[in-house]
C-alpha cells in the first residue's frame, strides 16, 4: 500500500479515536449527572441520553478496530474520561456532556466531509460513521428538554 494511503488511513482512524474519546467523556459527565438524580429523573436521562451515547461510543470503537483490522493498521485505544467535581451540579455535567457530544459529531462531520472515508475507506467504516452520527444527531436537543424539565 502506498505511504499516502497508509497515512491518509491512520489518519481516518485518529479522527474516529477523537471522536470516541469525546463520547467517553460525555459518557463519564452523564454518569455523574446520574448519581446526581432521583430514580424517575436518572431512569430518563438513561433512556433517552446515557443509552444513545453508550451505544454510539461502543459502534465508534468497533468501527475503527475493525478498520484498523482489515487493513493491518495499529489500532489505538480511546483514552478514559476523567470524572468531573460533583460542584457543577447536573446541569453543568448535563452541558459537558452536550458539549463533548457535540464536538464528536463535528469532528465526524469534518472527517465525513473531507473525503477520506471514501477515499480510503471502505463500505463498513462509512456506515459505522453514519450510525454514530445519527446515534448522536438528536442528543443535544434531549438534554436541553431534560434540563428544562427540572425543578418542575
Amino acid at each position: 500500500m502506498p505511504y499516502a494511503t497508509a497515512d491518509a488511513r491512520q489518519q481516518l482512524l485518529d479522527s474516529i479515536v477523537d471522536a470516541g474519546e469525546a463520547l467517553g467523556a460525555a459518557l463519564a459527565a452523564l454518569t455523574e449527572a446520574y448519581e446526581m438524580l432521583d430514580e424517575n429523573a436518572a431512569e430518563r436521562l438513561e433512556e433517552e441520553l446515557f443509552r444513545p451515547v453508550q451505544l454510539a461510543y461502543a459502534r465508534a470503537r468497533r468501527t475503527q478496530s475493525e478498520f484498523a483490522e482489515r487493513y493491518e493498521l495499529p489500532g489505538r485505544s480511546f483514552q478514559p474520561a476523567m470524572r468531573g467535581a460533583p460542584s457543577h451540579g447536573v446541569k453543568g455535567f448535563l452541558d459537558a456532556a452536550v458539549q463533548a457530544i457535540g464536538e464528536a459529531d463535528q469532528s465526524l462531520a469534518t472527517l465525513q466531509d473531507s473525503m477520506l472515508p471514501i477515499e480510503v475507506g471502505d463500505p463498513e467504516l462509512r456506515a459505522g460513521l453514519e450510525q454514530v452520527r445519527t446515534l448522536i444527531g438528536p442528543l443535544a436537543g434531549r438534554a436541553h428538554a431534560i434540563v428544562r424539565n427540572f425543578g418542575r
